[in-house]
C-alpha cells in the first residue's frame, strides 16, 4: 500500500509538471509564430519596395528608349549637324553671330523709361490756378 501511495503522489507531481511543460511548449509555439509573423511583414514590405523599384526602373528604361529613338532619328541627326557644324542645305545661308558679350557692345542700349504716374488731380488745379 505504502508504494501505490508513493506512485500516486509522483503521478500528481507528474501531472503538475506535464502542465507547466506544456505551457511552456505553447509559449514556445506562440513566441515563434509571432516571430514568423513579423517575418513575414517584413518579406512583405521588401518585396513592395522592390515593386516600386522595378517600375520605377521601368519607367526610365521606356524613357531611355524613348530618347535613343529620338536620337537615332533623322531630325536630330540634322539638327546637330546644324548647330554644331554650321552646315546647312542647299539654297540656305548660314548666318554666324559672334559672342553674347559683343552683340551687347555692338548693339545700341535700349533705353529705359521710367515708369511714370500722371499727376494728382488736385495737382492738376494747383497748377492750373497758380
Amino acid at each position: 500500500m505504502r508504494k501505490n501511495l508513493f506512485w500516486d503522489k509522483v503521478k500528481v507531481k507528474l501531472k503538475s509538471y506535464y502542465l507547466y511543460i506544456g505551457l511552456f511548449l505553447g509559449f514556445l509555439f506562440l513566441l515563434s509564430l509571432v516571430r514568423n509573423i513579423s517575418k513575414i511583414a517584413s518579406a512583405e514590405k521588401r518585396v513592395s519596395k522592390a515593386r516600386e523599384r522595378v517600375e520605377k526602373l521601368r519607367k526610365e528604361n521606356e524613357e531611355a528608349e524613348r530618347k535613343l529613338a529620338e536620337v537615332k532619328g533623322e531630325e536630330y541627326i540634322e539638327k546637330q549637324l546644324r548647330d554644331k557644324l554650321g552646315l546647312a542645305k542647299e539654297g540656305e545661308i548660314v548666318v554666324v553671330l559672334p559672342d553674347q558679350e559683343i552683340l551687347r557692345k555692338i548693339a545700341p542700349g535700349i533705353a529705359e523709361e521710367e515708369d511714370v504716374l500722371p499727376d494728382p488731380t488736385w495737382k492738376k488745379w494747383l497748377k492750373l490756378f497758380y
